[in-house]
């Protein structure tokens, strides 16, 4: 496999973490790390800090992992995209649409690998959910339901909780279900010293008429990263803190109580938490940005595409938009994910 050298921009929380599995992922070598503020610790596993992104280029490197705030994705990006670098950008692709617009622009003009680093993707329960319902083990889907809550990070300044948080399961529900939301309403709440908000309640609508409720926020003592999905079979949860996929299947035992059967909805069936191979997410999402830079076949549809990751940036700001005027937002339907 041919050496690739790749550099990282960013030595925050994610940063951090990039740093960690690109010094170890095969075919890559780490050959810089840009973070002015980290500039003085000299080395990071053994890799230099640099001061300035032109630094990291005089190093040729093939791509670059962005994960620097939210608000420098626009500028590093057109920067890389100028000098023909390949760019992994972590979630969301930029602050606004206007910007990740521009993204998509420079990039694709040039023919260049560009991707964004959805991590959820790559999450096993989240990939085996979207296996089993492309497979129709749910029969018609009705709803998604996510809930994504916990204390607030320190890391964070520059955005709220919107694109922070929210773009992981705008992202995850579209994906999972193939559709591509086309209406929502939310409202926001801020109750901390962050200027942005720091909670949100979404209700969505995909174009195949599949309902959402997305609860997320940073107020929450305990962290919670839950999907529910229901069709007319049964419901998937899926929890992405453990990687855990279950099913709970609707009931087929006749009803000899007359007082439930008079009911007429579903009742409990069996219950199956499958077996996953759990490999950790952002593992898989580098190995699989180092195949799309390679040119392996296949694997430019495994990444998640700037495109896409406009689309999620689009969606979050109608969100927000939402808030603000208190009414619903509508979208174009824009095909499936």
């Amino acid at each position: 496999m041919t050496t690739l050298r790749a550099g990282l921009i960013g030595l925050g929380s994610m940063g951090r973490n990039h740093a960690r599995i690109l010094k170890g992922l095969g075919g890559v070598e780490l050959v810089g790390i840009v973070d002015p503020q980290a500039q003085d610790q000299g080395a990071v596993m053994g890799v230099d800090v640099l001061a300035e992104l032109d630094e990291l280029l005089a190093l040729r490197p093939d791509y670059v992992v962005v994960a620097c705030p939210t608000a420098l994705h626009h500028q590093v990006g057109l920067r890389l995209a100028e000098a023909g670098v390949a760019a992994l950008i972590e979630k969301p692709l930029a602050k606004d649409p206007e910007e990740a617009a521009a993204l998509v622009e420079a990039f694709g003009s040039r023919g260049i690998v560009a991707g964004v680093g959805h991590i959820e993707r790559y999450n096993p329960a989240l990939q085996a959910l979207r296996s089993r319902l492309e497979a129709g083990e749910l029969g018609e889907v009705y709803q998604v339901v996510t809930r994504r809550q916990g204390p607030f990070p320190q890391r964070i300044s520059d955005v709220g909780v919107v694109l922070d948080l929210a773009t992981h399961d705008i992202d995850l529900t579209a994906w999972v279900t193939g559709q591509p939301f086309v209406q929502v309403a939310a409202q926001t709440f801020h109750k901390s010293d962050n200027p942005h908000e720091d909670m949100v309640s979404v209700t969505g609508r995909l174009a195949d008429g599949v309902i959402t409720s997305h609860l997320v926020n940073w107020l929450t003592p305990f962290k919670e990263r839950t999907t529910v999905v229901t069709g007319d079979k049964g419901a998937f949860i899926a929890d992405t803190l453990t990687a855990d996929l279950t099913f709970h299947a609707n009931g087929s035992q006749p009803i000899g109580w007359e007082a439930i059967a008079a009911f007429r909805g579903v009742s409990e069936g069996d219950s199956t938490r499958f077996a996953l191979t759990k490999r950790e997410p952002l593992l898989v999402e580098n190995e699989r940005f180092r195949d799309a830079v390679l040119g392996l076949d296949g694997a430019l549809d495994k990444i998640v595409t700037l495109e896409q990751g406009l689309r999620t940036v689009q969606v979050a700001a109608a969100v927000l938009a939402s808030a603000r005027s208190s009414e619903s937002v509508r979208l174009p339907d824009q095909g499936v994910r």
